[in-house]
């Protein structure tokens, strides 16, 4: 794509936005989406905290002291050790937050994405080329969004600019 088209795809994608705005600031917003926690203990307590204006419905951790403090402020959410059972076992998802050690988070992310899960997976994504390949051809075939976690874009200040 030369620097014209670029520009001009840019133009119109920030004019499209712009005008649509108001429309989308008008109509009801969605319902809270039901979400997992898979590694609850170290980054996935921080990531469970910014995720507090969901419904977290599920919490996963195969070491039940790292996730501790997560289970005492959630002790009405159902507490797993296995992420393949809770995957399972709760019917009602929207989506899943992995931030599991890193040799877990592709395995994670594909056994979620195959049920038709949304997937926020902490980084790295993957270990292999491969292993994104996969990740990639699954969240197309089964239609979910997926995101690496990237923290200096998965903020509420740069969720406000996009809008």
């Amino acid at each position: 794509m030369g620097r014209r088209s670029f520009l001009k795809t840019a133009a119109l994608a920030t004019l499209g936005t712009t005008l649509s705005a108001p429309y989308v600031m008008r109509a009801e917003g969605p319902s809270k989406l039901k979400i997992a926690i898979i590694g609850a203990g170290g980054k996935g307590k921080s990531d469970a905290d910014n995720m507090k204006g969901e419904d977290i419905v599920a919490i996963c951790d195969a070491d039940d002291r790292r996730c501790e403090a997560l289970r005492k402020e959630l002790p009405n959410v159902p507490y797993y050790r296995d992420y393949r059972v809770l995957l399972e076992k709760v019917k009602d998802l929207d989506g899943v937050v992995v931030s599991t050690p890193d040799h877990h988070h592709a395995l994670a992310a594909m056994l979620a994405i195959e049920r038709g899960l949304h997937a926020y997976v902490q980084k790295p994504l993957v270990r292999t080329v491969w292993e994104a390949r996969q990740l990639r051809e699954a969240a197309n075939k089964y239609g979910v969004a997926s995101q690496m976690g990237n923290q200096g874009y998965s903020n509420e200040g740069t969720r406000q600019a996009a809008e």
